[in-house]
């Protein structure tokens, strides 16, 4: 996440110098970009590790400070949320065996992170998005405490004015709203860098924008999102939301989000992006900075420009523009590419940069400027359907052709990767290696995203849908650690061993939310129909917000026709028990159980901010209780 000696709270005052700091730096950036201060003459890769920790019940655990104060290695760091961590790897000379390096270098990280996450009953899960995180972790509580986190919390609250609000449309609708920015904790990434020089640094990052939509194609790794199948990568959307500081008449007029792929082809230099990244989003941190960073850069030293970095820190481009000083005291540039989701394993993880770095490397030999073979609105077209879709998305490439990202990736890139990765010299076997890793995945159109929703598929009717969310995390942290990458994996199955019970604690895992209701002045046979058609003996009266007014169970219908008054006049509110009583999502199931027993109930709705979201009933209990009863005979015998 970056910086963190941030100050929270700051005054008016403290954001004019800061933005003085950093228009200042700005102005020493151009002074290096114009005297040939930067570090030439080598390309550098690296990357930064997220991961996900998980419980026994493969839930998020909130372990990460923990874990943290176990691990003496100064790569590891935290991240938003206390169940991420995320681990910085070494930057390492392109070429040669370049990426078999990056590769021991991540699996020893990993391998660090799960010996000492196993001393706090946690393991580690490599996924852009774990299919079981719920809306409790949606809270503060789940987030690391540090005063830039709280800061910039406090900072998007109040440039937005309102809640964060999210809705993706996929197989499944979502539709939340949250009041901070957690949302952001439910990513995580392989981020990759590539150092690049000045003078070569527009057109590169023009090319890097150009193939990250078939990069991200046969990359997608998040398709499930709080129990709903969405996008293939779902991240794309999710990060846009979830640090979004826009209000919303910004919105409406279009003012850009934080979290955005760009609108336009770069046309001479780095500078172009700091001053526009500046120029339309305010600032959310504030920091100590250094003094006069022009006449450092003309007495020959090199600044940190940490005014810049912090705010080049809050705005998330999709292939962001990074400075940095590198290890020789030489100040530096750098091409992030944030798209790569974590997972499915490391050696596909290095695959996807393999794959990134050789289409850069291959596109730079061919063409300088890419602007002239194909328009950035089809790049931005070609990422947003990559991340919808994965590899079946349609692709628009050189020459106005058009094709899906499986044929493209095939016919045309995958050989464009591999003459760039042999022209700079990298390592035939480790070329080899990692394209054909991609080659398989995508040939098999076998990605982290089509892995998980054709297991739950295969599960279809088995269990809870947390039960199998479950399972399928159960499976993919199992196949993670044999190494084996997802082209070779076995579809999850769903797992009868596992305790059930860490799916039935609150009403919440396994509420019925797929229901019918019926408005206050809807006529009873309406209600009767619903009663008949869908095999339900309890129907929600809610209003057109959402709000529960009242309940109709099949006994009051008994009574209705017991007095022969079934006419179209009687209304739902003539016979609806109106307030009934409600739980949250968060109740325990052993308080619904005592609730419904004490007060002789049949059914309770479920409420959210007041409005229904689920119902439990008497034949819900009755599985909980059940399985229970399974579980203690057989323990028994």
């Amino acid at each position: 996440m970056g910086e963190q000696d941030v100050e929270r709270g700051s005054t008016e005052e403290a954001r004019r110098l800061f933005m003085k700091a950093l228009l200042d730096e700005v102005r020493a950036v151009e002074y290096m970009l114009e005297n040939d201060q930067f570090e030439t003459g080598i390309r550098r890769i690296g990357a930064e590790q997220e991961m996900f920790l998980v419980d026994r019940s493969c839930r998020p655990a909130l372990t990460a400070m923990k874990i943290l104060e176990d691990i003496d290695d100064d790569r590891f760091t935290h991240e938003l949320g206390l169940f991420n961590m995320e681990s910085n790897l070494s930057p390492q000379e392109y070429g040669g065996k370049c990426l078999s390096r990056l590769e021991a270098e991540t699996q020893e990280v990993c391998s660090i992170a799960r010996e000492h996450a196993a001393r706090h009953d946690t393991r580690i899960a490599l996924v852009g998005i774990l299919p079981t995180l719920d809306e409790n972790h949606l809270s503060l509580d789940a987030m690391v405490p540090t005063a830039r986190y709280f800061a910039l919390n406090e900072a998007l609250l109040n440039l937005r004015g309102n809640d964060f609000r999210i809705a993706i449309n996929g197989i499944d609708q979502l539709n939340i709203r949250n009041d901070n920015l957690m949302l952001e904790a439910f990513n995580t990434s392989f981020q990759v860098h590539f150092q690049v020089a000045p003078e070569e640094f527009a057109y590169l990052y023009n090319i890097a924008q150009a193939v990250t939509g078939p990069l991200l194609a046969a990359c997608v790794n998040s398709p499930i999102l709080l129990g709903k199948r969405l996008w293939h990568e779902s991240r794309i959307a999710v990060f846009e939301h979830s640090i979004d500081s826009r209000s919303e008449a910004h919105a409406a007029r279009g003012l850009k989000p934080r979290v955005h792929f760009g609108d336009h082809w770069i046309e001479e230099s780095v500078i172009e992006i700091f001053k526009e990244d500046i120029a339309r989003f305010r600032v959310l941190l504030t920091t100590d900075t250094e003094k006069d960073p022009l006449e450092m850069v003309k007495r020959g030293e090199t600044p940190k420009l940490k005014a810049l970095c912090l705010h080049n820190g809050t705005v998330y481009r999709w292939n962001r523009a990074c400075y940095g000083i590198s290890d020789n005291g030489k100040p530096h540039l750098r091409i992030e590419n944030r798209v790569i989701p974590s997972g499915p394993t490391v050696l596909d993880e290095v695959a996807n940069a393999a794959f990134f770095f050789g289409m850069m490397s291959g596109l730079a030999t061919e063409t300088r400027d890419v602007s002239e073979k194909l328009n950035f609105a089809d790049a931005k077209a070609n990422f947003l359907s990559a991340a919808r879709e994965g590899l079946r998305a349609q692709q628009t490439w050189f020459g106005d052709t058009q094709m899906t990202a499986q044929q493209l990736i095939l016919e045309q890139l995958l050989p464009l990767a591999r003459e760039g990765l042999q022209e700079s010299g990298i390592d035939a076997d480790d070329i080899d290696r990692y394209l054909t890793v991609v080659q398989k995945r995508v040939e098999r159109r076998r990605t982290g995203a089509r892995w998980q929703l054709e297991s739950l598929e295969g599960m279809a009717g088995k269990g809870t849908m947390h039960e199998r969310l479950r399972s399928v995390t159960s499976s993919m942290v199992d196949q993670q650690e044999s190494g084996k990458p997802i082209h070779d994996w076995e579809l999850a199955a769903f797992c009868d061993t596992q305790d059930w019970r860490d799916s039935y604690r609150t009403v919440g895992q396994f509420m019925a939310t797929d229901l019918f209701t019926v408005r206050p002045d809807d006529i009873v046979d309406f209600a009767a129909s619903l009663m008949e058609w869908r095999y339900v003996r309890h129907v929600p009266v809610e209003d057109d917000s959402g709000h529960l007014l009242g309940l109709i169970s099949h006994r009051q219908m008994y009574k209705l026709i017991a007095r022969g008054d079934t006419g179209g006049t009687v209304t739902v509110r003539d016979i609806m028990r109106p307030d009934p009583l409600s739980v949250s999502p968060e109740t325990t199931t052993v308080e619904a159980i005592r609730l419904m027993r004490e007060k002789r109930l049949s059914c309770l709705p479920v409420l959210k901010d007041n409005k229904l979201v689920g119902l439990v009933t008497e034949y819900d209990l009755i599985v909980v209780a059940s399985r229970l009863l399974e579980s203690y005979l057989e323990s028994e015998d």
